[in-house]
């Protein structure tokens, strides 16, 4: 069931997963902004990843199967602090951001046949609390087991009553700027949209002229602030090889300043011109994987608050994974936005601030949420760091 232009906009509203990479069993409410913050190899990306999995359902080229591959097959996917039954499990609630009560429930699990290949063990569709579709397996199924190498999702002979979750699951958007693939065309070999950014500047030369325009006159607006000097940037015609360019006018003491192309901009400037992008360029989560790289604290500090002004405006759903302190320093992030990631032998917990009564405690005698919150997910032992080099 497709949705008009005017329908709100949607957002994953809960997660609940078993057997996924770090986590046994998660089960979290989520909410418009999600910040992930946790140790090194805690999961943070990991987790994010099950909503790309979920993308890669349903986009083009892709598939269960293919998504499987990608991630190095069910043995790569399964925890391995699992135990039986072993079955991969992933249940989202989706919900209308006018909306405390979920619009879609989509359910998925999976494992591996005699032969390592991945096969279906069940999926249901749930809409407003009804069933879409008898869950799968089913009597065709059963009678067909080749069948359950594919998830209904992915194929539009029978998602029609339920496409608006394949068409919400396509858009959603990761994003982790790798500068060096941005700035050397030649080191890319990937796919449109690729979320590294060895194809950023052709996505940016391709949009219409006046849409790209009026967003590089807003992505102006916060680079004078962010970066000094900076006063304007541009598109240039493609090069003798073809490939678009991006430059920039810094200002000095020659009237007319000067313009550096993107193989000059720093790692920062990059990176900060990608997320600006990103969050001008869809209307679908975004996933951002440490968005604080190569920025000056003074810029992180108000991520916080251009995320929430963004969302204001459009409703779009952002999670993201961090290590900074001045990141999580804004006052307006609540406890049911930030998630621990904690490593145990029975694999990663994940519980908001709002579970931990001494961070709660924390926040109410005026401390930071970074303060409150990143203690907590310190290393043990890694005062011990400098002793290597005596070793």
């Amino acid at each position: 069931m497709a949705r008009n232009g005017s329908a709100p906009p949607l957002f994953f509203s809960s997660v609940y997963l078993e057997n996924w990479r770090n986590f046994v069993r998660v089960d979290l409410a989520l909410q418009p902004r999600v910040f992930l913050v946790g140790p090194n190899a805690s999961g943070k990306s990991n987790f994010l990843d099950v909503f790309r999995f979920l993308h890669d359902l349903v986009s083009v080229g892709g598939g269960f199967q293919k998504a499987v591959e990608e991630r190095g097959g069910i043995s790569s996917i399964r925890a391995l602090a699992g135990r039986s039954p072993s079955d991969v499990v992933i249940r989202v609630e989706i919900t209308e951001s006018n909306s405390n009560e979920p619009l879609w429930s989509y359910e998925l699990s999976f494992a591996q046949d005699k032969q390592r290949k991945p096969v279906i063990k069940h999926e249901a569709v749930v809409r407003s609390g009804r069933q879409v579709f008898s869950p799968r397996p089913d009597a065709e199924d059963r009678r067909d087991p080749e069948r359950l190498k594919q998830t209904y999702l992915e194929q539009t002979n029978t998602n029609q009553a339920f496409r608006e979750i394949a068409q919400f699951f396509s858009s959603v958007e990761y994003l982790h700027i790798v500068p060096q693939l941005v700035r050397d065309a030649e080191r890319y070999v990937g796919r449109d949209r690729d979320p590294f950014g060895g194809d950023f500047l052709e996505q940016v030369f391709s949009t219409p002229d006046q849409t790209r325009r009026a967003r590089l006159r807003r992505i102006e607006d916060a680079l004078r602030v962010a970066v000094p000097q900076l006063r304007e940037i541009e598109t240039t015609p493609r090069d003798g090889k073809g490939r678009p360019h991006i430059r920039g006018k810094y200002e000095h003491w020659r009237p007319a300043g000067a313009w550096q192309t993107e193989d000059q901009f720093s790692d920062g400037t990059l990176r900060l011109i990608g997320l600006l992008w990103a969050s001008l360029d869809g209307s679908g989560p975004l996933l951002l994987e440490e968005p604080e790289s190569s920025l000056h604290p003074a810029v992180v500090r108000f991520l916080p608050q251009m995320f929430a002004r963004l969302q204001r405006r459009t409703n779009r759903q952002i999670m993201l994974s961090t290590h900074s302190p001045d990141l999580l320093a804004d006052a307006g992030i609540g406890t049911d936005e930030v998630f621990l990631l904690m490593p145990t032998k029975e694999g990663t917990r994940i519980d908001p601030a709002a579970a931990f009564r001494e961070v709660v405690a924390l926040l109410d005698s005026g401390f930071s949420m970074a303060e409150a919150v990143m203690p907590r997910t310190e290393p043990g032992g890694a005062d011990q760091l400098p002793l290597f080099a005596d070793r």
